[in-house]
């Protein structure tokens, strides 16, 4: 990161980092939730729901790219092992055990919950301190309430 750029940040580039990071491990679970769900959903709507879960996995991995990239900016680096994602995550992972549609759209309903208070708290966090990492962290959060929108309105359109 330029001269400029630090001093944005002053002395809080590690705390920032590090919500990054947990962003970063958070979006990196949500797409393989995602992913996963589509290739094994079963049921009602089942294509509808793979598609709709299909596509949240691709744009979740666009967020944790952003994420890297603002991570290096700041001068940190990204998880690196995929096993850290679980022990820094804030969401945590819901194993799609169960191939029902239904019960894959409240797992993803509740996963994107869950980014929407994450982002928001982060948003508080870094209004005053930088405007980069909280303009990025607004268009995620822009995106994670689109995804939650989406899942309720096709589960709202099943027959339960």
């Amino acid at each position: 990161m330029g001269t400029k750029g630090r001093e944005i940040v002053g002395g809080h580039a590690d705390k920032i980092i590090e919500m990054l990071n947990k962003a970063f491990a958070d979006e990196w679970l949500a797409y393989y939730q995602y992913w996963i769900g589509a290739k094994i959903a079963r049921g009602p709507m089942g294509e509808a729901v793979a598609a709709e879960l299909a596509e949240h996995a691709g744009e979740e991995l666009e967020h944790a790219e952003k994420l890297a990239e603002r991570i290096i900016q700041l001068g940190g680096t990204p998880i690196i092992k995929p096993e850290d994602w679980y022990k820094l995550t804030n969401c945590g992972y819901d194993a799609p055990d169960n191939p029902d549609v239904k019960v894959l759209l409240e797992q993803n309903i509740k996963g994107e919950q869950c980014a929407i208070e994450v982002y928001n708290k982060m948003l508080s966090e870094l209004k005053d301190i930088d405007p980069v990492t909280y303009h990025l962290v607004l268009e995620i959060l822009e995106d994670e309430i689109e995804h939650e929108e989406d899942l309720e309105t096709l589960k709202d359109s099943m027959k339960w």
